[in-house]
């Protein structure tokens, strides 16, 4: 993340880019929703009237009849913007992953290079993102869900809403936690598709794998990396605190710049530890592990997950010979 910042820099152009698209498409989308609105001049009247009675009426009678245009938008946009993402996602994922497989090595004299992009593999990181839209709309719909549960426990006849709000908190972190979960293997998966050529599924099989085989390293990165993400997390809210507890004080622009401001900041350390997970899990992947001394003489190298080209781990190299 240090001697190569323009890894961090490569994933906030592209995650930035693909965010400023969408939100100029979520834009367009509702100034043509406004545009099909149609509104009369006793709307308009009722509107400068400065009633809060009249002026609900008018609002109510603009919008009314306009509930399928809204959903009808809504469906067109997500799946727009879905597609978007996992076209663009899957190429930006592969540059960067061939883009850290180079910094850590690969033989020169390898007959196939794993670097050499196929049709094959572009459709395997195009069933890991779609994938991951699926798992984050079942991910949705388990939170709708949550709302529901609650308001099952909760009747009108019997509120309870201590239970209702005990009920939807449970099911929304089982949801997260699971939505998580299926997110970090479906993104380490990618990994496999571009350094080993896997299909979708054989490279979820090989992210699984690796977890099995080497739970310590993968742990410790994961971990290490997260508490950096919470405490970066920690120390935006902390920042954002300031110029909103002087929001009485100072001009409302210089509030909302400093929110925008630390947002942006936050996001940016936010990618820059991303693509510094992802090359930690590249690294588990392609350096040899360090020697281990088990009988104080001729130290040896532990299995490891998957079999890497860098590195011949039979091969014995200075280090290997005793003096």
């Amino acid at each position: 993340m240090l001697r190569r910042p323009s890894f961090g820099l490569a994933e906030i152009a592209w995650r930035w880019s693909s965010g400023v698209a969408c939100w100029a498409l979520l834009g367009f989308a509702f100034l043509e929703y406004l545009k099909s609105l149609t509104v009369t001049r006793g709307d308009l009247l009722l509107l400068r009237s400065r009633q809060p009675v009249l002026i609900s009426h008018a609002i109510s009678h603009i919008f009314a009849g306009s509930g399928f245009r809204v959903v009808e938008t809504i469906i067109v946009v997500s799946v727009s913007l879905a597609i978007g993402w996992i076209i663009v996602g899957s190429l930006a994922r592969a540059a960067t992953i061939k883009a850290l497989l180079g910094y850590f090595g690969e033989p020169e004299d390898s007959s196939v290079s794993r670097r050499e992009w196929r049709v094959g593999g572009v459709r395997s990181l195009f069933g890991l993102n779609f994938f991951r839209v699926a798992a984050t709309l079942a991910a949705i719909t388990g939170c709708v869900a949550a709302l529901l549960l609650g308001d099952a426990v909760s009747p009108a006849e019997s509120p309870a809403p201590a239970s209702a709000f005990l009920v939807f908190l449970s099911v929304i972190l089982l949801v997260w936690l699971v939505w998580s979960v299926m997110n970090w293997f479906l993104s380490l998966a990618a990994v496999f598709v571009v350094a080993e050529s896997r299909d979708t599924f054989g490279a979820i099989g090989s992210a699984v794998a690796l977890c099995r085989n080497r739970p310590g390293p993968v742990l410790a990165a994961g971990t290490w990396f997260g508490l950096a993400h919470i405490v970066a997390f920690v120390l935006a809210t902390s920042v954002v605190a300031f110029p909103l507890g002087l929001a009485g004080i100072l001009p409302v622009g210089i509030v909302l710049g400093g929110v925008i401001l630390t947002t942006l900041l936050y996001l940016a350390v936010a990618d820059y530890l991303y693509i510094g997970r992802l090359a930690a899990y590249v690294a588990i992947l392609e350096l040899p592990q360090m020697p281990v001394v088990t009988d104080g003489s001729v130290p040896t190298f532990a299995p490891v997950a998957s079999h890497s080209n860098a590195v011949d781990q039979t091969e014995l190299i200075l280090s290997d010979s005793p003096a």
